[in-house]
């Protein structure tokens, strides 16, 4: 039996499409509902479902980051999206990442059943044809991946002067800690803490310029929580000590 997950915040919708659809005839069960993003990743992870009935519009998500997050962990689940959202922009960047349809609501049931057919039908064909992650990625997913790393990126531009972990950033974009680690070092070259060092020290050699501005004081504008820290990481980075930095910059 296929596992399906449904997501959305409205009730009526969870019940009717839970009740309604002759689930069997499909060889499909409705294994878990959600009714917000947060809970919606929690229970994806919990069932790792194949078919995912999906809000776009809901409270704790963004949309589309989370298509792209499912599609991009996840690249053999068959996502449908319910939605009253009518932009046809936002409807083809969803598709443009590996999303199987785009129902509006409402939906009829003559909609939501061909949708099933072709998610079902999808479903065993891409799980028949095993294939090389690295070498003949899709390019719906290769589009989800890319998505996902600028979103984390982005974030970390953003965030740089909090305490901030990998795992934060993984709920952000809706992966796992491991698939996004992944993601970002396939992309850079570099772990976590590379990255956010990164960010950091760049952020801390325009401060430098201000000499007005002691290093501590840099050290803890940029997310430090000690000098020694910051200084051991920014000779790291540049090759040369902060002081020095700042004295080749008079």
């Amino acid at each position: 039996m296929k596992k399906v997950v449904i997501i959305d915040d409205e009730p009526i919708i969870v019940q009717g499409l839970s009740k309604s659809v002759e689930w069997n005839k499909y060889g499909c069960e409705v294994v878990d509902t959600a009714g917000n993003g947060v809970d919606g990743k929690r229970v994806i992870e919990k069932h790792h479902p194949d078919i995912v009935f999906l809000d776009i519009c809901m409270p704790q998500m963004d949309g589309l980051t989370m298509i792209a997050g499912l599609k991009s962990e996840y690249s053999d689940m068959q996502i449908a999206i319910l939605t009253g959202f009518r932009d046809f922009e936002y409807a083809k960047r969803a598709l443009n990442l590996g999303v199987s349809r785009f129902l509006l609501k409402p939906s009829n049931m003559e909609e939501i059943d061909e949708a099933i057919s072709f998610m079902v039908s999808k479903s065993n064909k891409e799980k028949g044809m095993p294939y090389d992650l690295e070498e003949e990625q899709e390019p719906e997913e290769k589009a989800a991946d890319n998505f996902i790393v600028r979103n984390a990126l982005n974030y970390l531009e953003e965030h740089y002067n909090e305490k901030i972990l990998l795992s934060d950033v993984a709920d952000k974009v809706y992966v796992s800690q491991w698939h996004l680690s992944k993601l970002l070092n396939k992309e850079t070259g570099k772990n976590f803490s590379e990255i956010l060092n990164t960010v950091r020290i760049k952020k801390a050699e325009a401060l430098l310029q201000d000499p007005s501005k002691r290093i501590s004081d840099v050290a803890e504008e940029v997310g430090f929580l000690d000098v020694a820290h910051f200084s051991r990481v920014f000779k790291k980075v540049k090759g040369i000590s902060a002081n020095e930095y700042r004295n080749h910059t008079k």
